[in-house]
This record gives C-alpha cells, sequence and structure tokens, in this order.
C-alpha cells in the first residue's frame, strides 16, 4: 500500500491533534503535526534528509495571527530557510512551493475569503478547504491535489476567479509601464526594488546622485506613482526583480 505522508500545520493545538489523530485513523495515511511555519520547515528538511519527504501539508490559513497582530508580514522564507522568525499561512505555502515544489499544499480556512484563497492559488496551493468540512471531504482533496487536482468550495469560484482575473490585469497594466521606461531607467528602478538609495545607486552604476535623481523622479512620472514604495510594488506585480547586490560585491 502506497502511504500518503501528510503535514498539519496550525497553531491551534487541540485542533491540529485532533486533525491528525482522525487523518492518522485512515490506513493508507501518515501524519504529523506542527505548531507554527518555522517548525513545520524544519519538518520538510529533516524529512527531505531522510529521504521520507511530505507529500502533503494542510495549513492554517491564519497561521500565527495573534502573534502577527501590529506587527509587519513576514516574508516569504526561500529555500532552506526554516528562521525562528513568524511565518504566516500563506508565505508559508510560497516557501514551500520554492523549496519543495512535489509538495502539494492545502489551506485550511475558518471562513470563506476570495482574495486570501486567491492568493494562496498565487502562492501555490492546490487547495482552499473549509476547516469544519467532513473528514472524508478532506481526505478526497488530499488524494485529488495529489493527481495536480485543484480544490475550491463552489461557492468561491466566482470570487476567486475575479480577483486572479483583477491580478492579472493590473499585472498586465504594470508590464506595460514598465516597458515605458529606458533601458536606464530600468536598471534604476531594479536598484530601487532592491532597496537601495540615491547614494548606493549613483554608486553602483556610476552616475551622479543628481543623474540618479533624474532617472528616479522619470521613473516615478512614467509609472504614474508618488512614492518609490509605490514604485516597488508596481515593479514587483510586473516581475520586476532586484538588482543582484550579490554581484557587485
Amino acid at each position: 500500500m502506497v502511504r500518503i505522508r501528510v503535514l498539519v500545520v496550525d497553531d491551534h493545538r487541540i485542533f491540529a491533534e485532533s486533525l491528525a489523530a482522525a487523518l492518522a485513523a485512515e490506513p493508507d495515511v501518515d501524519v504529523s503535526a506542527a505548531g507554527s511555519g518555522p517548525a513545520a520547515l524544519r519538518s520538510l528538511e529533516r524529512a527531505a534528509a531522510e529521504g521520507r519527504r511530505f507529500d502533503v501539508l494542510l495549513v492554517d490559513a491564519d497561521l500565527g495571527a495573534a502573534s502577527l497582530q501590529g506587527m509587519r508580514p513576514p516574508t516569504v522564507v526561500p529555500e532552506g530557510g526554516a528562521q525562528d522568525g513568524l511565518v504566516d499561512g500563506i508565505s508559508l505555502v510560497a516557501g514551500v512551493r520554492s523549496g519543495q515544489p512535489a509538495v502539494r499544499t492545502v489551506v485550511l480556512a475558518e471562513r470563506d475569503d476570495p482574495r486570501r484563497a486567491a492568493l494562496a492559488l498565487q502562492a501555490g496551493a492546490s487547495g482552499w478547504v473549509a476547516k469544519d468540512c467532513s473528514l472524508s471531504r478532506l481526505l478526497n482533496v488530499i488524494r485529488g491535489v495529489l493527481r495536480d487536482e485543484t480544490h475550491l468550495p463552489p461557492a468561491l469560484l466566482t470570487g476567486v476567479l475575479r480577483e486572479l482575473t483583477a491580478a492579472r490585469k493590473h499585472r498586465t497594466e504594470s508590464e506595460r509601464l514598465v516597458e515605458s521606461l529606458t533601458p536606464r531607467e530600468r536598471e534604476v528602478l531594479r536598484c530601487m526594488v532592491a532597496g537601495l538609495g540615491r547614494k548606493a545607486v549613483a554608486e553602483r552604476l556610476f552616475l551622479s546622485p543628481h543623474t540618479v535623481r533624474t532617472h528616479m523622479q522619470n521613473v516615478l512620472g512614467k509609472l504614474g506613482v508618488h512614492s518609490t514604495l509605490a514604485a516597488v510594488a508596481l515593479a514587483r506585480r510586473a516581475g520586476v526583480g532586484p538588482v543582484d547586490l550579490e554581484a557587485a560585491s
């Protein structure tokens, strides 16, 4: 019998243990539990090192929500980055997708939320399931995502499609605006995405601070934004990555 290895990731211990126990009663399921994003990443790394990778992660949509109140959202954890900081549910999905793409992730949610469900799918999740769904439904989803199926509650389909369409429209508009930049302006924009200030950009590109200031003003004007932060957000939507700082060191 081929066994499915499942990792439940939820910082509500009673729920995680109850779900793990219910899944463990299935003859073809091996299940473990982790109480946080970093703990889940460590479990994934350890399992991979031992040659017994997990097949499916069940991730709490509100993972770390109580601890994250009043704090900046965590960044996506890269491959091999089992950090000790906070990692929310969608960031964990993205980190797993980047580090172990063969692992399927399913988000468990207490409420329907088309926007967050769309974000989860964009991050690499294969499903969004209500926490109070039946065990048989959850098992169908687990087995389905291993066949490369995507699972969403029917009531969410229209809203999620609307969100994904809107996101694609914003990306297309952002790409068009970025294409209006000159090669030098795009280079300056990539430096901005990397978080470099005017002086650092000038040193990197061998330009005067005054010239860099002019380029930055032109970038903001062509992109139709009024701040560096807004320009960076638009650039990321268009798929513009940061300049490689390692190459310059």
